[in-house]
């Protein structure tokens, strides 16, 4: 079976919001966040006399660092660069609490690299907490990204962030218990699913599909057309057709037949495939939310230089494939399904580690929310499901 992947153990480690439940509400984003001027917040580079670099990641999402073969390693070996590596990016909330008063204020986090998902991400680049990515230290970035992961919207050019790894929402039925579920509307009203369909907890993963189920674009919205999205969850809820908002949760659930369909990750799918080649996965027809979780350099990092060839580094195919193979997600480096055929030829054809163009042509990014929009949609997203 293949390893956890960081969102099995982490990112749905909240567990469920039941219906009806008393879940803690999360805590929401205020309007504190100090901008600055990443300019003005540079330290000196000291990687030149300093052979070290701090990374800051989630648990799980690098192949094992303690074997002599890993990727980790063979970068120690290559570069002579000494990395202190940290899994402590448990939440993306919890970490910009974490940081905030530091990055905030122009004081160092003492990281050189910090991988966050998209929104956050481009929260902190909004902010100003990021330095800028020299483009004649990374040439794998802009050679070997992928095209689906280029012109993001909240950093078009990659000046600011490098896909770690990437991956899919999308939806997932047991082809053992149902017949198959082809659209985001069709998993909230075909009534053969009614109480056995589960979602994610993530709003912007969620609301994203709600969005496109009433006509209006993720990337691009207004508040009437999120709060007609908002409406149409809602209806679901109340009816009892959706029975809870999980994080990683359903995979359990669906791999036992508790659940029957739900909205799903691609990398908790592709694990559950290895044990049970009943668990589909489908690219809803309202299209699919790609996102990554990005690499970026904070404010006042003392090893800029090194983080770059960090960067650089993991855009090699070669690396990159080899990191794929663990993680499980959407490979973001061109190239890498070429090295995968040497390194494990079964996982070459695997579509949720390397799609085609054509499975990402309707695949949707989310609006990036200035700070009033972030703190009443989550207080509106958090009324509905319960979480």
């Amino acid at each position: 079976m293949s390893p956890l992947s960081r969102r099995t153990l982490i990112r749905g480690a909240g567990g469920a919001a039941f219906i009806g439940g008393s879940a803690a509400v999360l805590p929401l984003f205020g309007l504190d966040g100090a901008k600055q001027n990443p300019l003005d917040c540079m330290a000196k580079d000291l990687s030149a006399t300093q052979k070290q670099l701090q990374v800051s990641n989630w648990p799980q999402y690098i192949d094992p660092i303690k074997k002599a073969s890993s990727t980790l390693k063979e970068f120690e070996k290559r570069t002579g660069i000494a990395v202190t590596y940290t899994d402590d990016v448990n939440d993306n909330t919890e970490f910009f609490a974490k940081v905030r008063n530091q990055l905030g204020s122009c004081q160092p986090i003492k990281r050189d690299i910090m991988i966050l998902t998209d929104w956050m991400a481009g929260r902190m680049v909004g902010l100003g907490w990021v330095q800028p990515i020299d483009p004649a230290k990374v040439p794998n970035l802009h050679k070997n990204l992928i095209k689906p992961l280029q012109g993001r919207s909240w950093d078009p050019e990659r000046k600011y962030s490098a896909p770690w790894q990437s991956g899919v929402t999308g939806m997932a039925y047991n082809a053992a218990k149902v017949g198959e579920v082809r659209s985001f509307k069709e998993l909230l009203t075909r009534s053969d699913l009614k109480g056995r369909v589960t979602l994610l907890s993530e709003m912007r993963d969620t609301m994203g599909f709600m969005l496109r189920v009433v006509g209006a674009d993720p990337a691009n919205f207004n508040d009437t057309e999120w709060g007609n999205a908002l409406e149409e969850l809602r209806k679901s809820v109340v009816n009892g057709h959706v029975r809870a908002f999980t994080g990683n949760d359903y995979s359990q659930d669906l791999a036992a037949g508790n659940i029957l369909a739900c909205e799903a990750w691609c990398g908790d799918v592709i694990q559950l495939q290895f044990d049970n080649p009943d668990i589909k996965f489908v690219y809803p027809e309202e299209g699919t939310s790609l996102w990554s979780d990005n690499m970026l350099i904070p404010n006042l990092a003392t090893h800029h230089s090194n983080a770059e060839e960090w960067i650089n580094y993991y855009y090699e195919p070669e690396v990159a494939a080899k990191l794929a193979a663990w993680n499980n997600y959407i490979c973001p480096v061109e190239g890498g399904k070429q090295a995968m055929e040497k390194l494990d030829p079964s996982l070459v054809d695997n579509k949720l580690i390397f799609p085609d163009e054509s499975d990402l042509k309707t695949a949707f990014e989310f609006m990036t929310l200035n700070e009033t929009q972030n703190k009443i949609y989550e207080k509106e997203w958090s009324d509905v499901t319960g979480g």
